[in-house]
Parts: C-alpha cells; structure tokens; sequence
C-alpha cells in the first residue's frame, strides 16, 4: 500500500519505518493536510496524519475524490475529524487510543515539580551570576492535596505516581476504578468537591462538546487561592483567558501547559524568526509562574514505537481488507456528549 504521512516530524520517521518493516511505501511529507493539498493524494490509497490536520468535510470530500480509502491518525484525539462526513463518505478512519501512558504522566509530574520548586527562576538567575535564594522558596509535594481530572490510563498513572510521593489524591470521572481506591488511596469525587480542595489541579480529559472550557471563570472561583493549575490533556479543556485573569489576581498560583486552545500552525513550528501575534500567549510566557512546553508530553522513545506500531497496524489491516478494531465511527462523534475516560 502506498502512504502519505503529513506533518510528519524527523523524530517520527525512524519509529514509523521500523514498524512498517519495508511492507509499504511511504511518502514523508511536513506540511500539515489542508484543502490546498487534499487533491495531491492522488495515487494514495492510505493517509496518515497529526492532531494539527484539517479533517474537515471539504477535505474529506478532496481525499474521496483524490482516491483515497484510508486514514490512519498518529494520535489519540480525532476531534478535528469529521466523522459523520467520513462514514458518507466511505473513508475508513482510525487512532491510536493507547500508547505508554508515562510519558504523559511523567511530563505532569515534571512540570508539578519545576513550579513548586521554582526550577526555571533558578536556571534563568544562575545564568545572570545571580547564586541568592531570596527568590527560590518552593514548596514540597509531600502532603499536598492534587485533584486529577480523568481517570484514564495516564490519570491512573499520575495517581499512582503521587501516591508515592505522600500526596492525598482526588479524582473525577464519571466512571470509578475500584482498584485505584484500594492501591493509591484515591478518593472520588464531584468536580465541586475536587475544585475547592485541590492544592494542585492536573486534567485528562479528552476535548469533546462537554468538556469544552471545563476550566472557566466560575469554576476557577472555586478553587483555592494560589491553586497549581497543570493541562497536559487537551488545549481546549482551558480558557486561557480565564487561567491569564486568575494568574493576575493570584487567585491561580502558576500554570503549566503542555497544550494550547490556540497551537495550531505554532506549536511543532519553529518560529524563532518571526513576530508571535498572540498576546495571550505571549503575556503567558512572560510569567515567571508559568511553565510552558511545546505539546511535548507524548515525546517518548517509548510512546513514538507505540504509536508508530498501532499505525501501522491499522494500515496492515486496511492493506489486507480486514477492519481495524481501532476504527473510528460517526458514533464516537456522538460519544462526545459524555466525558469520556480516554486521557
């Protein structure tokens, strides 16, 4: 079968090939799909594509018309799908629901442990000769009450992680795990309960119609004053505005962000010659609490095979007139009235 990949990055190409094993043609592109390129597929049986890529009907409708059968997405979320279209269509569509969930969990961590301990004020003063302590007071994990929104594989992890740390754990979603209880002494609980009492709110959270802005005005109101707000889940699930307004009160203590509502055609690009127009953005990064990572979470050698495995799994299926049981339907476009539990 022959392949084009989009918004293909160096680091992937490696994981991708060793996965196909020299079973099908590959076309590496960079540029992200779009309704300007759809129709170059020609000759294209199969797809393969980012969470940054225009799935929309009209580029849909181009990849029917080009011939294309198949799309295979490098990723776990498929809210820039049109699904409904697709099955219209006819094209086959499908993810990759899971891959190491530590890769994620650990950039949580990571990112939970650089603020409370002030690491990039220390890095950028000693840089500057600047060896005082006056600006590095930091606080401790330990004992700390941390509120995880979505009990997916990688909020398990999280938990399972910071109950190693001493932590007291909350957790919402709409579905509990026994387990979780009895191994990591997590405690359920309503997102009211989780927003009043969490010294650190961390979510995961797939973005679907219900989750949309689940961090807003009113529900930062009720979080704590000096809350430690962490999204390595979806961009969408935060109101940036509403976090850069608490951030001014003091009502949030520091943010980290791994994802962006506003990321596309920024984040994966290098923009360093040229003028950011986003002043959100750019009003964020001049914050000394707040810590900020290019959608760099899922950056794993280990999660890159395993993605890179599952996509060639899908297309291995496709090339052999086998269904994928990682086929996405119309029906997950309905699932988006439910928060789901897929992190």
């Amino acid at each position: 079968m022959k392949i084009k990949f989009f918004s293909i990055r160096p680091y992937e190409e490696p994981y991708l090939n060793w996965s196909n094993k020299a079973i099908h043609e590959f076309i590496f592109e960079t540029e992200s799909l779009s309704l300007q390129n759809a129709a170059g597929c020609v000759g294209f049986e199969a797809i393969s594509v980012f969470t940054n890529d225009d799935l929309s009907a009209p580029v849909l409708q181009k990849l029917k018309e080009a011939g294309v059968r198949y799309i295979a997405i490098r990723a776990t979320g498929y809210n820039h799908v049109d699904l409904k279209y697709a099955g219209i269509t006819g094209i086959k569509v499908a993810n990759v629901p899971d891959y190491s969930p530590y890769s994620v969990a650990e950039q949580t961590i990571l990112m939970i442990l650089a603020l409370s301990r002030k690491l990039l004020v220390a890095d950028n003063q000693v840089k500057l000769y600047n060896f005082t302590l006056n600006n590095l007071v930091g606080t401790e994990l330990h004992n700390k009450t941390v509120g995880i929104i979505g009990m997916g594989r990688i909020g398990k992890t999280i938990a399972k992680i910071l109950n190693g740390f001493g932590c007291t754990v909350l957790a919402y979603d709409q579905v509990q795990t026994p387990s979780v209880v009895e191994y990591y002494k997590v405690r359920y609980c309503t997102k009211e309960e989780l927003f009043t009492q969490a010294d650190i709110i961390t979510l995961h959270l797939p973005l679907v119609d219900s989750t949309k802005y689940l961090i807003n005005e009113k529900n930062i109101s009720l979080m704590k004053d000096g809350v430690m707000l962490i999204n390595t889940g979806r961009g969408g699930l935060v109101n940036t505005e509403a976090v850069l307004d608490g951030l001014k009160k003091g009502k949030i203590g520091s943010f980290g962000m791994d994802v962006y509502e506003k990321e596309k055609g920024v984040f994966f690009f290098d923009k360093s010659g040229e003028v950011l127009k986003d002043d959100t953005l750019l009003e964020l990064m001049s914050l000394k609490n707040v810590l900020i990572t290019p959608h760099q979470g899922f950056l794993t050698s280990t999660a890159l095979q395993d993605i890179a495995n599952t996509t060639l799994f899908n297309i291995n299926c496709w090339s052999k007139g086998e269904d994928s049981r990682f086929e996405l339907t119309s029906k997950h476009d309905a699932d988006h009235t439910e928060p789901l539990r897929l992190s």
